[in-house]
């Protein structure tokens, strides 16, 4: 790689932004467990073994015929007391890791990992995950701004839906490598055609999407740029007087007021460049972010 050529960016973990905030939260603090499921882990059962189970069963019976019900009681409050002191004792890293490996199988299709997308599908959805953060981390956004559009919730959740898309573009593009021959004859070519434009229409599809989405955060970028100049000439229009009193001061009045007229002047049309700009972004966040169904969430592995 060329030493200019900047790093490809590597994507983040997506959650379903629909998870229960304990559950995404338990999923967002265990990586391990995460790709430890997608690379087929089961997690172990909860509670005691049955093998287990049915050796203090028959145990217990044996108990009972050769001592009778005292002890078969006396023998299993034993056992019971020995397995409560065993758990207690048992590691708790152990245990928590345990419990996230269930969290995750159990949520399998709830979140997608950089490792489900291939090379040009993780550089999509990192751009994707960019631009929601530029909106998101912008002045306008906190300001509330760009009421028209929820974007703690949309963005999200259009993340979500590329990224659920993509992995699913990355298991069909998989699976099309492994059924088309590489060296295909010229005069079966024309078959395997219309398979590989599905893929590369896909492609496109989401790739527009993606470029929707930067084209948002390039005009939430623009208006928070002219909300910063629109904010600093706010507090300087309170001190308009100020350079007022300075300007008749020092010109002759013939000259002060279109000097002081040009003050008035530029501060209206820095706001309403202001108000085009931040329109502009609404009208941008309004095309990429549709109303749109849940998607189809990926299968598990």
């Amino acid at each position: 790689m060329d030493a200019r050529t900047p790093p490809r960016e590597f994507p983040r973990l997506v959650l379903d932004p629909a998870l229960p905030p304990g559950v995404a939260e338990t999923l967002r603090s265990g990586p391990a467990a995460l790709t430890a499921v997608r690379a087929g882990a089961v997690p172990p059962r909860a509670g005691p073994r049955p093998s287990a189970v049915a050796v203090v069963a028959l145990f217990l019976l044996a108990t009972l015929a050769l001592a009778g019900p005292w002890g078969m009681a006396a023998l299993g409050a034993v056992i019971a007391g020995l397995s409560g002191v065993h758990a207690l004792a048992g590691d708790p890293a152990r245990r928590e890791a345990r419990r996230r490996l269930r969290v995750a199988a159990a949520h399998a299709d709830r979140f997608v990992l950089p490792g489900d997308l291939d090379a040009e599908s993780r550089e999509m959805l990192a751009r994707a995950q960019r631009a929601a953060e530029e909106v998101l981390r912008s002045r306008v956004h906190h300001a509330g701004m760009l009421d028209a559009i929820d974007n703690a919730a949309t963005l999200p959740a259009e993340v979500w839906r590329l990224a659920v898309r993509l992995a699913d573009l990355t298991r069909t593009r998989a699976e099309h490598h492994r059924i088309v021959p590489r060296d295909v004859p010229d005069d079966v070519a024309a078959v395997f055609g219309p398979y590989a434009e599905a893929l590369e229409r896909a492609h496109r599809s989401l790739g527009a999407r993606v470029a929707a989405l930067e084209e948002y955060a390039a005009g939430v970028r623009r208006a928070d740029a002219v909300f910063h100049a629109h904010r600093q000439l706010g507090v300087l229009r309170e001190r308009t007087p100020d350079y007022e009193r300075l300007l008749a001061e020092t010109e002759e009045d013939h000259l002060a007021v279109p000097h002081t007229g040009r003050l008035t002047a530029q501060a209206h049309e820095v706001e309403r460049l202001f108000r085009a700009t931040l329109a502009e972004a609404r009208r941008a966040g309004g095309l990429c972010l549709p109303a749109a169904d849940r998607p189809r969430t990926p299968s598990r592995t």
